[in-house]
């Protein structure tokens, strides 16, 4: 337990001498690096983006020419780069929380996770809720060949969610970054290649009554 506290205060360490909001930079640096997911000029919406970690390192992997909307229940603290933008609202409405509605993205990242529980199983499926929220957006946002990434812990249900992935994606796999906490069971699903929104999936405009059910609270 002792090492793996010394690990979490490296990445924090670190974070905070490479002036990132959180140590869950890293997890999004180390995915990059081994996945290739950004591209210099990208336009990426991520979704669950307080307090801003990784709107920061969309900002230097995208480059001057892309940017980022980042959505998030919580106010985010001003002071990020500016081809980036960090909205307060309800991911399961984007065109509500302030992002252009005729934006096509080529990424699309979720860090999101409910409150927790303290029950495995609870909180796995949880998780696996807000993970469909940021599935279900692709046909609306992501461009044919985009990629996404989205935080699920892992359980019974995540080969369903991943079968489900490779069903719409080139390439599915999982993957656990360094940064991670060893004793964590969060893992990352990567889904690369976008094969595109099929017949009767429509791009969704601001909410109306009886739109997607409700994410489970505090993500």
């Amino acid at each position: 337990m002792a090492g793996q506290r010394e690990i979490h205060d490296h990445w924090s360490r670190e974070a905070g001498r490479k002036g990132y909001r959180s140590r869950a930079a890293f997890k999004l640096i180390q995915i990059d690096d081994r996945k290739h997911i950004f591209r210099r000029g990208d336009r990426v919406l991520d979704l669950g983006c307080a307090p801003g970690s990784w709107l920061q390192v969309i900002s230097q992997r995208v480059g001057p020419g892309g940017a980022g909307w980042g959505i998030d229940l919580q106010p985010i603290q001003a002071g990020l780069p500016d081809n980036v933008t960090a909205l307060q609202g309800d991911a399961q409405a984007p065109v509500d929380a302030g992002v252009p509605q005729d934006l096509v993205f080529d990424v699309i990242t979720s860090d999101m996770m409910p409150n927790t529980t303290g029950s495995r199983d609870t909180d796995h499926f949880r998780s696996l809720g807000v993970c469909q929220l940021a599935f279900d957006l692709c046909p609306a946002w992501l461009r044919p060949g985009g990629h996404l990434v989205m935080k699920i812990l892992e359980g019974s249900a995540m080969p369903q969610l991943l079968a489900d992935v490779r069903d719409r994606f080139d390439k599915a796999r999982p993957f656990k970054p360094e940064a991670s906490r060893r004793e964590s069971t969060e893992i990352f699903i990567i889904g690369q290649g976008y094969q595109g929104a099929r017949e009767g999936e429509l791009r969704a405009g601001p909410s109306t009554a009886g739109g997607p059910p409700p994410v489970p609270e505090g993500w």
